[in-house]
């Protein structure tokens, strides 16, 4: 999908400021292992929305995938929270590149994500798929389709 046109998407869901239902919340909590849910709390809920989408969407292409698999795709975007960027900052960061501190950051999530992960005691796997990187080509692929919105 054209950068554009996912931008265009997350503009439009970002727009939509209904929290998300008591039923989900729990479905995340009872995934995500207790510090990674107090990073995911701490995002956005544009990211938090976002990451639900994408975790189901993955699910839909992995169903038996491990439950480590399944928390990166809630997590995929943790690193964004660093960049401290809003909606109209982050598409600003993705127009004009890594051009000072906070874009540079918001463009570097995936690796500062990771770091993040790492340090809080999260899976091998979890934390690697964050970064972007597998020793299961397959499992990357789905999580690059599942946020392809």
């Amino acid at each position: 999908m054209s950068n554009l046109l996912h931008l265009t998407k997350r503009f439009v869901l970002a727009l939509d400021r209904r929290g998300l239902s008591q039923s989900t919340l729990d479905s995340v909590r009872d995934l995500l292992l207790p510090r990674e849910f107090e990073l995911w709390l701490n995002m956005p809920l544009i990211d938090q929305k976002h990451s639900v989408l994408v975790m189901r969407r993955f699910v839909d292409r992995l169903p038996n995938a491990e439950v480590a698999a399944v928390r990166a795709s809630l997590l995929h975007d943790v690193g964004k929270t660093k960049s401290n960027l809003g909606v109209c900052g982050r598409v600003a960061a993705t127009i004009i590149g890594s051009r000072g501190e906070r874009f540079s950051m918001y463009h570097d999530h995936e690796t500062i994500g990771a770091k993040i992960l790492r340090e809080i005691g999260s899976d091998e796997t979890t934390w690697l798929l964050v970064a972007g990187e597998s020793a299961n080509p397959e499992i990357l692929q789905a999580l690059y389709e599942a946020d392809d919105i």
